[in-house]
């Protein structure tokens, strides 16, 4: 019998939301929305990870860790909407060399990015849209991981996920982290001036499409 006769058929890679989440390592850490500045610089100095993308929920979110991890001694840049294209290039290109190890943008720019050799997607903030999230995780598909930072505010949002990855997500402690609020990030003060979202009602959305 031929050597083209006896190889086993390639299985086939499918790219839909369920298959992607299933062979993607993801991992959730739960914590005070105040803490999680110092839990990625914790995650940062204990993991072997090098090449890590960092969303945010916002511009300002964005800048502030950068400059939060900076007084870290922690290397990052910020990318978003108030940067030109062309910085948007260079950032692409510095991360991609390696030059760069910690790219922190936001979904919308996330998207125009041309990056390569990722290792960590590290969800800083759970994007209210899951559409958002699976985006994110493709980047990672098969080969790196996604770590969430999931505040009680976002618990609601988690739980959707992971209905739409039809899986449970592991949820982790981090060996060795001491919750500990800064004051020394600017979004823990101001963000307490914003209503927070209630998680009833993000529960009461999630009961709606399973009786849907």
């Amino acid at each position: 019998m031929s050597e083209e006769k006896t190889k086993k058929p390639s299985k086939k890679k499918y790219y839909d939301n369920v298959s992607v989440g299933k062979r993607t390592k993801q991992v959730a850490y739960l914590v005070e929305d105040g803490d999680k500045a110092s839990m990625f610089e914790y995650f940062i100095k204990n993991s072997d990870k090098k090449q890590s993308i960092v969303v945010a929920r916002s511009k300002r979110r964005a800048d502030e860790l950068k400059e939060y991890l900076k007084t870290k001694d922690i290397s990052a840049a910020s990318i978003h909407g108030n940067h030109r294209v062309e910085q948007h290039e260079e950032a692409a290109k510095s991360f991609n060399s390696g030059e760069l190890n910690i790219l922190i943008t936001t979904d919308m720019i996330l998207q125009t990015l041309e990056l390569n050799n990722i290792q960590t997607i590290l969800n800083y903030d759970l994007p209210p849209q899951h559409e958002d999230y699976f985006n994110r995780l493709i980047l990672v598909d098969g080969v790196g991981e996604s770590i969430c930072f999931v505040s009680p505010e976002e618990e609601g949002l988690l739980s959707i996920l992971e209905l739409r990855l039809k899986n449970e997500m592991p949820q982790e402690e981090l060996e060795g982290f001491t919750p500990e609020v800064s004051d020394e990030v600017a979004h823990v003060v101001k963000d307490k001036k914003k209503k927070p979202r209630h998680r009833s009602q993000v529960v009461k959305k999630v009961k709606k499409k399973k009786a849907e």
